[in-house]
């Protein structure tokens, strides 16, 4: 009997330690883990402090290489972090080179530890460059990527690069890279020049392997602010980015802007080309699109200005935003190289009520598609003071099924037509009358639904810079929406002029509201 007690003694005092073990243990991985909060705390002390520029140490041969060199440096894919795991992500890392010549540091988070991931050569094959690698020993890398099998089981793509001051591209199934997102913007467009805030550190959490998201962590600096934001990126046909991010400001700033996009628009079917092309469009986004707090649904052609724009747009409780690509079909570019019919809309949705505000848009003249020249943000109307957050949050979605962005009560743009303006001569023959012709196709499912009869009209305004010689609004038996059609002569060519119009019915508005911007000298 005393053997059978002292049994169940020691079998008791064994559940207790086990309990305690276990207990143990959790405490230990709750001590371990690794949220936003501890970012915030590096970028509140940061702000704390005087700003200390990134320090380059990149040998000169990398510095001073030329892109057709730079892209010669790739990633051994063999060697892509996590492919010995269980898990449906991989994480590629970017050389530094060019102007990527400051190394970023990127830390892996587990249940139980953060760790650095270290920079090495042998994860890169440097095709015909020749380098010392005991100069690259310490690089650190410039970026990295993310992979994710989102076309087809078992083959890895890219669905999103992280490179570049604040920069990070995202696509989801069937898309390729076309416009970029961006943690912050600083003064943009203002003489005093743009200031342009860099992540300097990452933090990516392990995926279990059936986890369908990937955490990332990010803090940025700059000489006038820090922030600590976390990612959670949802790969699918649209992959949607999570962001939760708490801005500290160092000193006054012109102009902040929030949740940033940036693009390109070259020419398209509302600006065509000024040279012969056979692409009829070449762009990667064609249209800012806003939804207003009082609902009102707002759609801005974008422009190839020749002189610098910069157009604001005041909201309240704004409820979206987005650069978007109208118009899918490959006849639109006719490109089979760079496939602008593929690249995908940018639509932010703000979690919470971001209270009063604008959404900016800036155009920059460009002469061609090398370089970005479209850039939409959200900046608020009271910037917040010195060393207190500005804590905003909201959903990033990555589409090309722009028509389920829209609100399903209301038509929309699907394509702005500008021409030479003309009238037909009693002898039929069509003669260009001095004025600039603008047609608009109106479409969805609100108008499929009305008769081809229906009183439909058109809401038009024009600036003090424009007379209005045509308005014309007419059923559209193809698209079973209705088109319609301006001409305006521009009184002052070296002003722009503003217009904006709406389909309605009586008193019920139809359509999203048309907005344009004549750019000036055109």
């Amino acid at each position: 009997m005393r053997v059978n007690l002292l049994s169940r003694q020691s079998r008791a005092v064994n559940v207790r330690w086990l309990g305690a073990t276990v207990l143990l243990t959790l405490l230990a991985s709750q001590a371990w883990a690794f949220s936003i909060d501890d970012v915030v705390k590096q970028a509140q002390t940061l702000a704390g402090r005087d700003f200390q520029p990134p320090k380059s140490n990149l040998p000169s041969q990398f510095r001073e290489m030329k892109f057709a060199d730079y892209q010669q440096i790739q990633f051994n894919y063999d060697k892509a972090y996590w492919s010995k795991l269980k898990t449906p992500f991989r994480l590629e890392f970017y050389h530094q080179g060019m102007y990527f010549d400051t190394p970023v540091k990127i830390n892996e988070v587990t249940a139980t530890r953060v760790k650095e991931i270290k920079y090495s050569p042998n994860y890169f094959s440097f095709g015909s460059g020749k380098h010392d690698p005991e100069t690259l020993k310490d690089l650190g890398f410039a970026g990295f990527k993310i992979l994710y099998p989102i076309n087809s089981a078992g083959k890895y793509n890219e669905i999103m690069s992280l490179l570049g001051a604040s920069y990070f591209r995202v696509v989801g199934k069937g898309q390729v890279y076309g416009l970029s997102a961006r943690g912050l913007v600083i003064d943009t467009a203002l003489p005093s020049g743009e200031e342009f805030p860099r992540f300097r550190e990452f933090w990516v959490e392990r995926p279990k392997p059936g986890d369908k998201r990937l955490v990332i962590y990010a803090l940025l600096d700059s000489p006038r602010a820090t922030g600590a934001y976390r990612f959670v990126v949802y790969p699918g046909r649209d992959t949607i980015v999570d962001v939760e991010s708490k801005v500290f400001l160092r000193d006054k700033v012109g102009k902040l802007g929030i949740a940033p996009l940036t693009s390109m628009f070259l020419f398209g079917s509302s600006q065509p080309s000024p040279t012969l092309n056979y692409r009829p469009a070449l762009h990667d986004s064609n249209g800012l699109s806003i939804h207003a707090g009082n609902g009102e649904w707002i759609w801005r052609p974008l422009n190839n200005p020749k002189h610098l724009s910069v157009s604001t747009f005041t909201v309240e409780s704004l409820k979206g935003f987005g650069l978007l690509q109208r118009g899918r079909h490959f006849e639109n570019y006719q490109d089979l190289d760079d496939r602008y019919d593929l690249r995908p809309s940018a639509w932010i949705e703000p979690r919470g009520d971001w209270g009063k505000g604008k959404v900016e848009l800036v155009e920059i003249p460009i002469a061609d598609e090398t370089n970005d020249n479209i850039v939409a943000f959200w900046t608020p109307e009271v910037f917040p003071d010195i060393k207190t957050p500005l804590a905003l949050n909201y959903r990033l979605r990555f589409t090309r099924d722009e028509d389920k962005l829209q609100s399903q009560g209301i038509a929309y743009v699907s394509q702005t037509l500008r021409s030479t303006g003309e009238v037909k001569q009693s002898n039929l023959i069509r003669e260009p009358d001095g004025s600039v012709a603008f047609v608009v196709d109106f479409v969805g499912p609100l108008l499929t639904g009305l008769d081809a009869s229906a009183s439909v009209a058109s809401q038009v305004s024009i600036d003090d810079n424009g007379e209005m010689v045509e308005n014309n609004i007419r059923y559209n038996p193809v698209t079973k929406g209705w088109r319609l059609t301006l001409r305006l002569k521009v009184k002052d060519n070296q002003k722009p002029v503003e217009m904006r119009a709406a389909l309605v019915n009586g008193d019920k508005t139809l359509s999203e509201t048309w907005s344009y911007q004549l750019p000036a000298n055109e």
